[in-house]
């Protein structure tokens, strides 16, 4: 990994900006933060808030809705999506890592994989931890990590800042910059940033315990059926979370003519979601899904298949259950339990 010195990071914005497309999170006015496209033009500063914004890069690969092929009565047209290359700048380290999951749940797809070869990854260092954020527990972060990001950012309290070159892509997305070198002691200065980081964020000893009774089975359906009473099935946080990935296929007339199939985002917390033509239903109960999707997150069979856990510590399904039972409050009753 190659380390420069980067008097600011706008520098780098507008140099990779002039080739791309580039999306940065920005305030959006009303008290949110949400991507914007940005110009290699554009006099704003760059902020490196702590702070997760509300929705993750997730939509930028795993579309919302997204047209997957046509029938036009005699023939399939396929519906490739068509992507100009892409800069998404200054991602956390934990929505780096669930990109990196994504990756590998969807290696197979090509309309995922058309978008995420057209994108080039800038991440940023924490050097603190945003609140509710656990990133240290799952080894998601604060620190980018390696593999997960092509161009990592550090910022400091003072002087330049400094520039990671971590793929071939991020080496020739730089060319023409001519940035000094960094010097050797970067990486412990990451290092110190990530204990201070790690120190903010504690124990979480509800989260391991929490993983832990999980996985051993020690958790009684009772208590999950207390959890699914507070469940709305209002998919928020399966909205949020950056590492979901339910989808369900609807088909319906053409404009043009035939029928198509269209592939929209889904969510496990839906009553139907499973439910089985001949009318069974195995997760027929609040509880059942609550506990399904939980499994999905921290289960250990998921962990030995994708390298890492599905949660990544970002904390945002805490900021939007309406019920109170995102992640550090199912944690805390099932540690209890």
């Amino acid at each position: 990994m190659q380390a420069f010195e980067l008097d600011r990071p706008e520098r780098l914005r507008a140099h990779l900006a002039v080739r791309r497309k580039l999306y940065e999170v920005r305030a959006d006015g009303q008290g949110g933060q949400h991507w914007q496209s940005v110009t290699a033009e554009d006099p704003a500063a760059f902020c490196a808030d702590a702070a997760t914004p509300s929705f993750s890069a997730k939509s930028f690969f795993f579309a919302e809705r997204e047209l997957l092929f046509r029938f036009d009565g005699g023939q399939f047209l396929s519906a490739l999506p068509e992507v100009a290359p892409q800069v998404l700048f200054g991602l956390h380290a934990c929505d780096l890592r669930a990109v990196a999951y994504q990756d590998r749940f969807f290696a197979e797809d090509p309309f995922y994989q058309t978008r995420r070869n057209a994108t080039l990854l800038v991440g940023v260092d924490c050097l603190d931890s945003c609140a509710g954020g656990f990133c240290t527990t799952v080894d998601s972060g604060p620190d980018v990590r390696a593999g997960t990001a092509d161009l990592i950012l550090l910022p400091r309290a003072s002087g330049p800042w400094l520039l990671l070159v971590a793929s071939a892509a991020g080496t020739a997305a730089i060319e023409g910059l001519a940035l000094p070198p960094a010097s050797g002691a970067w990486q412990a200065e990451r290092q110190g940033n990530s204990a201070q980081v790690a120190q903010q964020q504690g124990a979480q000893a509800d989260i391991v315990e929490g993983v832990a009774r999980l996985n051993a089975g020690l958790i009684e359906a009772a208590t999950w059926e207390r959890l699914g009473l507070q469940c709305l099935g209002c998919s928020g946080c399966t909205t949020v979370c950056p590492t979901c990935s339910c989808f369900a296929p609807l088909d319906q007339s053409s404009a043009a003519g035939g029928v198509q199939r269209e592939r929209v985002w889904d969510s496990c917390l839906y009553q139907g979601f499973q439910k089985e033509a001949s009318g069974h239903n195995p997760s027929a109960t609040p509880g059942s899904r609550v506990q399904r999707f939980w499994f999905h997150k921290f289960g250990d069979d998921f962990k030995a298949r994708f390298e890492h856990y599905g949660c990544v510590g970002c904390g945002r399904c805490d900021r939007v259950c309406p019920g109170g039972i995102g992640v550090h409050g199912v944690m805390h009753k099932v540690a209890q339990a």
